[in-house]
């Protein structure tokens, strides 16, 4: 359980840096691996309390950490 955490804080972490790096994401690099990070950890343990589970647990990371790129800028931000 504990080496799977690790494992989805880092590839959190580097979907994060990597979705800034392409310019998917403008939040800047800290943010946006702040927010993806938070993403992979909710549904770490959504998945973990509930027994959800789509595939392995890096898949599930990535999924995570980019649907909170996506979700939480844009509910942010606003329109203009």
């Amino acid at each position: 359980m504990f080496p799977t955490l690790i494992g989805t804080v880092v590839i959190a972490g580097i979907v994060g840096y990597v979705s800034e790096k392409s310019g998917f994401t403008r939040n800047g690099y800290l943010p946006s691996i702040i927010i993806a990070v938070g993403g992979a950890f909710l549904f770490y343990f959504v998945a973990l309390m509930f027994g959800i589970r789509f595939g392995p647990p890096g898949v599930q990371a990535i999924a995570a950490s980019i649907g909170a790129l996506i979700l939480v800028p844009t509910h942010w931000r606003g329109r203009r």
